[in-house]
């Protein structure tokens, strides 16, 4: 699984109910065919990415393949999870 293109959004929170900051992020993937989570359609990883101070994870994620929207029951292998939580936390910088 290989991240090709990402966007995000910082959420609002108007009414102060969470600690920290949260971040809508997209990210394109490109899955290997062999792959079970391999789509034709291609596949996108949306996700919740939660930051408190040094404190950060992601909160809570959906795979979607792109063309039908569709939701896909995969979760995160611990390996993915940390390039992934790597990314964020790129992205994150750059705001």
């Amino acid at each position: 699984m290989k991240i090709i293109e990402s966007t995000i959004e910082k959420l609002d929170d108007p009414f102060g109910i969470l600690s920290g900051d949260r971040y809508e992020i997209f990210l394109t993937l490109d899955v290997d065919e062999e792959d079970e989570l391999f789509s034709e359609h291609g596949i996108k990883l949306k996700l919740i990415f939660a930051v408190y101070q040094d404190q950060y994870n992601i909160a809570q994620y959906d795979f979607i393949e792109m063309t039908t929207e569709k939701f896909l029951d995969f979760g995160l292998e611990e390996d993915e999870e940390k390039e992934i939580v790597a990314h964020c936390l790129e992205l994150v910088s750059t705001l």
